[in-house]
């Protein structure tokens, strides 16, 4: 059997923090909620989420201080404790990664209200947790709804916007590395995900110098196509549709370097070095990510040259039965400094 979950409701627009009760009544959440914010975003958004909601509703809160296992137990434990009934994450990616696994774990639907748009997690089903060992994330469910407030998502620095392009973009060669993985070892494929999965990454591409600008509509359309790559994944009933050898790379460098880049922002450049690989228009990608204003290399991640070749020959350790260009075996430090040095990124 393959159960495709998908939000029931997705609201894009501006001034929506007064929306979250709206959609919890329609969707009969209940009247326990626990609302989990960061100390950042508490001040940009949380508070005023939790104050609407208390006009309405028995409402709990909680801050959230990193993706890590002991926040998601501490959340969940809160959850049951106080028989909580659904919650709303007011976040970034960190926030909503925990709100997701925990609520999950405790049986309970959540609420993404995201405050940047930096990658697909917003409204996809998986789950990245820090210290979960060799495993990069873990699948869980997606949102109940999402609600994406431009007004709030356009405060964050830029850097935020170009990562979730970043983000997007490397489900092209996410979906190489599936149509690969699907060729060689016989791996399920469903050309439908691939091709939203694609499409969303095509969309952003054209609108690269709209995107650049960082206004209002910039942000509505990052979020839709990082919202389509997460039905994309909720239609495959895995990441594949847009986690590659790309994300296997960015994981890697979270394991080695002191200070790592934004996700987006690696994937990004992971994404030019496995079209290259690919044999596809690495140069194109490239020219992209450069347009709306990310990370295209070594010096601007702000992460040491050696570093990325280390990472490129550990990638494909990291997720040892996701087959991708990679193969079984990685690169060697020749062949990895080679691409990396071809394509500009060291």
């Amino acid at each position: 059997m393959h159960l495709i979950e998908f939000p029931r409701e997705v609201l894009l627009g501006e001034n929506l923090k007064s929306e979250v009760k709206n959609v919890a009544r329609r969707l009969n959440l209940g009247e326990r909620v626990l609302v989990l914010y960061g100390p950042k975003t508490k001040e940009i958004a949380g508070k005023e989420v939790e104050l609407d909601l208390k006009d309405a509703f028995d409402v709990h809160s909680l801050t959230v201080w990193g993706p890590y296992m002991k926040e998601v137990e501490k959340v969940e434990k809160k959850i049951l404790d106080l028989a909580i009934e659904w919650v709303v994450a007011v976040g970034g990616g960190s926030i909503i990664d925990v709100a997701k696994l925990a609520s999950f774990r405790a049986n309970v639907p959540f609420v993404s209200f995201p405050t940047t748009a930096s990658h697909d997690g917003i409204a996809s089903a998986n789950a990245s947790i820090k210290d979960l060992g060799a495993k990069t994330s873990v699948k869980a469910r997606p949102p109940i709804a999402v609600i994406a407030d431009v007004r709030v998502i356009k405060t964050a620095p830029h850097r935020y916007l170009a990562a979730g392009v970043g983000d997007v973009i490397s489900n092209i060669t996410a979906v190489r590395d599936w149509k690969l993985a699907h060729k060689i070892k016989g791996e399920y494929f469903s050309e439908y995900a691939a091709a939203l999965s694609l499409m969303s990454a095509k969309m952003v591409m054209k609108n690269a110098d709209v995107i650049r600008l960082g206004n209002e509509d910039a942000v509505r359309k990052v979020v839709k196509a990082l919202i389509s790559s997460g039905v994309a994944m909720s239609i495959a009933g895995s990441s594949r549709p847009a986690s590659g050898a790309e994300h296997l790379f960015s994981h890697a460098l979270d394991m080695l370097a002191s200070k790592p880049a934004l996700h987006g922002e690696q994937t990004g450049v992971g994404t030019i070095i496995m079209a290259y690989l690919h044999g596809i228009n690495w140069r194109k990608i490239r020219e992209a990510l450069k347009r709306v204003g990310a990370p295209t290399n070594a010096y601007e991640l702000g992460i040491d040259p050696e570093i990325i070749v280390e990472a490129l020959t550990i990638a494909h350790t990291i997720r040892p039965e996701r087959y991708t260009i990679l193969g079984r075996d990685g690169l060697t430090k020749e062949a990895a400094r080679r691409a990396a040095e071809i394509t500009g990124v060291i």
